[in-house]
């Protein structure tokens, strides 16, 4: 089987897990936060009972956080740390919840902390200070922070979206990788560049490279002398003048271009050497020709 339809394949269940993962993760969070609210109001009831209120409310339980609630009331009320704790234990039991968990009592205005406690789920040892000590008629709010929770919504979307990036980015690593850099196979399996050049006897001349490539030896050309050289090309055989040679190349009659015009020919036709049926002739006060025998 192919291997990027093999690899495709793979990136393509990544991503349906990752979706699966996500969307499983968030419903499972929202089902939880909504179990903890009500397990909450039901703490703040039992406890205005205890105070002989049957008639003030537990105001709405907060979100804070993923995994913080916050429990509030409507009136101040007074309390034993030890029933706090029997009561959210039983409450939250009832609820099926096995997580540890921080209690945290303070005033309303949220200047000190009046009580706090953490309970540890089977495999740990809880922390419970003193239970018998009354809490006074106080305007309280009480925080419960989970302290093992599973992954939240929010890392769900991370994971997600990393899946999401290494997926296309293995794919673009992929595909970049089965690009040719230079060459590419026609199909008789043979190497051939993908740069279109010109034939100059035994050479094979690439402009856009400057550059002679005879076999598998390569020679480099200067930009005047592959200028110059694609000029002498345009025009095998026939008369040059020096005049066009320098206006298309420097554009200027001096002095200092003629003789750099001379110093270049002089090096193209050591450069075409190798190869005897090329030659660029002189014609002496009009120009140079490029001369290729059959």
């Amino acid at each position: 089987m192919n291997k990027r339809i093999v690899f495709s394949v793979i990136g393509f269940v990544i991503v349906l897990f990752s979706i699966w993962f996500f969307v499983d993760t968030k419903e499972e969070n929202n089902d939880f936060s909504e179990k903890v609210k009500v397990s909450l109001r039901e703490v703040g009831h039992q406890l205005l009972l205890s105070n002989q209120d049957s008639t003030s409310l537990v105001l709405p339980v907060i979100k804070l956080t993923e995994s913080k609630y916050q429990l509030k009331f409507e009136n101040t009320l007074s309390f034993e740390p030890s029933l706090l704790v029997a009561t959210v234990k039983k409450t939250f039991q009832n609820s099926g919840f096995d997580n540890s968990y921080f209690v945290e009592v303070s005033p309303c205005d949220l200047t000190e902390v009046s009580y706090s406690y953490e309970m540890k789920n089977l495999q740990g040892k809880s922390i419970i200070p003193c239970r018998s000590r009354v809490l006074p008629k106080n305007c309280y709010v009480i925080e419960v922070k989970f302290t093992d929770m599973k992954p939240t919504a929010n890392s769900a979307t991370y994971l997600y979206i990393l899946a999401i990036i290494a997926f296309i980015g293995f794919q673009f690593l992929f595909y970049k990788k089965k690009q040719p850099l230079i060459n590419i196979t026609n199909s008789s399996n043979k190497e051939v560049s993908t740069e279109k050049y010109q034939s100059l006897g035994i050479f094979h001349f690439y402009p856009n490279q400057n550059k002679l490539v005879k076999e598998s030896d390569e020679i480099n050309l200067s930009k005047k002398e592959c200028e110059i050289l694609a000029i002498f090309i345009e025009k095998p055989n026939q008369i040059i003048k020096r005049e066009e040679l320098m206006k298309r190349v420097w554009e200027d009659n001096g002095v200092i271009v003629g003789r750099s015009l001379d110093t270049y020919v002089s090096k193209l036709r050591k450069k075409l050497k190798a190869d005897t049926s090329i030659k660029i002739s002189n014609v002496h006060g009009v120009g140079y020709k490029l001369e290729l025998g059959n």
